[in-house]
């Protein structure tokens, strides 16, 4: 998880202020020298601490806070806005070109994720109705061409390749031309990369950004580097000019200090985080929901997005139906335990769920609880179709059978037969048309 030791040292600290009724100068002092220290040690710029930290105590010092019959909380308050303030204020949305045809140009440095990235952001767009493109001019990098055929191949979208051009900008150019002869209305460019930033890159940079006018120079960088990310923000915003920051592996990064730093130091906002292998796992960045995350609040809002990203329609019809009739069957349940993988797992449910202290649960219980899920779907699986549509003839011996089947034992297909069968009695609680009527996540489990 992002910020995860911030997140447990800011919790720990306000929970100490929580609990009295009145707060001292020498109180709030105390607290925010652990939130200093806390801040640097996620690797989080010392003047961009200094500067978060003299603004908090500022605010906090007022009388209104002091006095008021929640102290506390009114400081918990304070450095939640300062929080979301530092992050950005508001999200940052990637903008289209009014002409229609709108041009993305990726840069950063090698090994940052960028053509990974090039797919998700691909993938993004399309959910928007956009019909992407993409332009292979990274021309130095070993098998980066490859690289980016086999992303397009997973997001559905061709790639223009030369391999016979040495000229990045000739490629981006063409690939623009053909992009819109063929109807597409979105060119996304993967640039190459360099260790480090150097003339060469930067020139090359320049010509691609004055052949195709990209309507925004989006920059890839991974959040693992800490403050070198910081650095190669500044660098490549000076020299090049960039709209926006794209920052990478944020869900491996238990410090994020980068996140924290970047807008303060470069002026420019992230735009998106990546947040895990897979080609959906690109999210807008909010940065007021970052900061409720950070400070044990939850984000529920992006938890309900989650929610309708999976929400299919007409299967949650065919769910109200069957639970009016009390049909619920074990084919319904392994459906709802797919809802929730297709939401990104219980690590991700757990990160953006309200009063949940995910650092409190381990990633061996995260890993125990997806264990369960796959122990269970092997179960199901391992019965026949009238046993999954009618648990009511789940005898001793066929229980028996189905366990030898899957490799489990007996007590793991009874714990599953329960569980149904708790699910199914909570799940009764819904069958009223009062509730369903309206409820657009019915059919999430």
């Amino acid at each position: 998880m992002a910020f995860e030791g911030l997140s447990e040292k800011l919790q720990n600290t306000f929970k100490k202020l929580r609990g009295k009724g009145v707060l001292t100068e020498q109180d709030i002092d105390t607290a925010l020298r652990e939130v200093k220290l806390a801040l640097l040690e996620a690797d989080v710029n010392f003047k961009v601490v200094k500067e978060f930290v003299a603004s908090v105590k500022e605010k906090a010092l007022g009388e209104d806070v002091l006095n008021s019959l929640t102290p506390g909380q009114q400081v918990i308050k304070i450095v939640n806005d300062e929080l979301v303030k530092l992050l950005g204020g508001t999200n940052s949305k990637l903008t289209f070109s009014p002409s229609g045809f709108t041009t993305y140009m990726l840069v950063g440095l090698q090994g940052t994720g960028k053509t990974t990235t090039a797919g998700k952001l691909a993938k993004y767009l399309k959910k928007q109705g956009k019909k992407p493109y993409f332009a292979a001019c990274d021309i130095y990098r070993p098998a980066a061409i490859n690289q980016l055929e086999v992303v397009a191949k997973q997001v559905d979208c061709p790639v223009y390749i030369d391999r016979e051009s040495r000229i990045a900008e000739d490629i981006a150019l063409e690939a623009k031309k053909e992009a819109e002869k063929r109807g597409y209305d979105t060119l996304i460019v993967d640039t190459a990369g360099r260790l480090q930033i150097d003339e060469d890159l930067m020139e090359e940079l320049v010509r691609v950004k004055k052949a195709v006018k990209p309507h925004e120079i989006l920059l890839v960088v991974d959040a693992l580097t800490g403050q070198d990310a910081v650095n190669v923000a500044q660098g490549f915003s000076d020299k090049l000019g960039v709209d926006g920051i794209i920052m990478t592996k944020l869900d491996g990064d238990s410090r994020g200090g980068a996140a924290l730093s970047v807008k303060k130091v470069t002026g420019k906002p992230i735009k998106f985080m990546g947040t895990g292998e897979k080609m959906d796992a690109l999210e807008p960045f909010h940065p007021e929901r970052m900061a409720s995350r950070i400070l044990g609040m939850g984000d529920m809002l992006s938890l309900i997005e989650k929610a309708q990203e999976t929400y299919d329609e007409e299967k949650a019809k065919k769910l109200e139906k069957k639970l009016r009739k009390n049909e619920f069957t074990l084919e319904d349940f392994l459906d709802q335990m797919g809802e929730v993988q297709n939401m990104g797992g219980l690590g991700k449910i757990l990160d953006m769920m309200p009063g949940m202290n995910r650092n409190k649960v381990s990633d061996a219980d995260i890993a125990k609880g997806e264990k369960e899920f796959a122990q269970m779907r092997a179960i199901i699986y391992s019965m026949t179709l009238e046993e999954r549509r009618n648990p009511s003839v789940l005898n001793a011996s066929r229980r028996k059978r189905i366990a030898a089947g899957c490799g489990q034992p007996v007590s793991k297909v009874n714990s599953l037969i329960k569980k149904y069968e708790e699910t199914k009695k909570l799940m009764k609680q819904f069958n009223n048309p009062n509730f369903m009527k309206g409820n657009k996540f019915r059919g999430v489990f």
